[in-house]
């Protein structure tokens, strides 16, 4: 009786010490940066009633990169899947939100929402996001993405693809995740200037 005694409380040890031990996961945003335009250059100031909106569209991403883990590509044929360091929101859900927030700062005088809201077709620019590839390197963050802007009432729509690498710098899920902030307002700033060309 007292080695089954003993063998249990040498067991529960053992299983306390593993559970303290295990590493827990990190969760991690993009965010939003300041945009490359000089000051000034935005469409408008602000006001209590924007006289014209922008409104986030379809947003895809690969279905590779459509779940909470960190996607790393070790080569051309082969990624991994890191179980520790986790998105804390749908990688969609977040490039959505993030370039709704760039172009918010580059057009202070519009409505800028990250979902479509009951506001005028004849006043409203709806941008459209398909993320082609959303590559994560030690080395870099690397985004190829499609996007496309359809201006207001009969206006005719300007698509793009944005293709951007930005360095990380340094090692870790920090660095890498604010080139992927970096990366994402870098495409904000193309579609920024596609609306500014309607605009004119």
């Amino acid at each position: 009786m007292r080695t089954l005694l003993t063998t249990a409380v040498m067991l529960a040890a053992a299983l306390a010490n593993g559970c303290a031990s295990s590493p827990q996961a990190s969760f991690y945003t993009l965010s939003v940066e300041r945009p490359q335009e000089p000051a000034g250059a935005g469409d408008g100031t602000p006001s209590a009633i924007p006289s014209w909106a922008i409104v986030m569209g379809a947003v895809t991403v690969p279905e590779i990169d459509d779940r909470p883990q960190f996607v790393r590509r070790v080569d051309v044929n082969r990624i991994t899947l890191d179980e520790f360091s986790r998105w804390a929101e749908p990688l969609k859900s977040q490039i959505r939100r993030v370039i709704a927030a760039d172009l918010a700062v580059q057009f202070p005088g519009a409505l800028v929402s990250a979902y479509p809201q009951n506001v005028d077709p004849a006043l409203t620019y709806v941008v459209s996001i398909d993320v082609e590839s959303f590559e994560s390197a030690p080395e870099a963050a690397s985004v190829s993405v499609l996007w496309s802007v359809k201006p207001p009432k009969e206006g005719k729509a300007v698509s793009g693809r944005s293709v951007v690498s930005e360095p990380t710098g340094t090692q870790g899920n920090d660095a890498l995740v604010a080139a992927h902030s970096r990366a994402m307002a870098a495409v904000s700033n193309a579609i920024a200037a596609a609306i500014r060309s309607t605009r004119r």
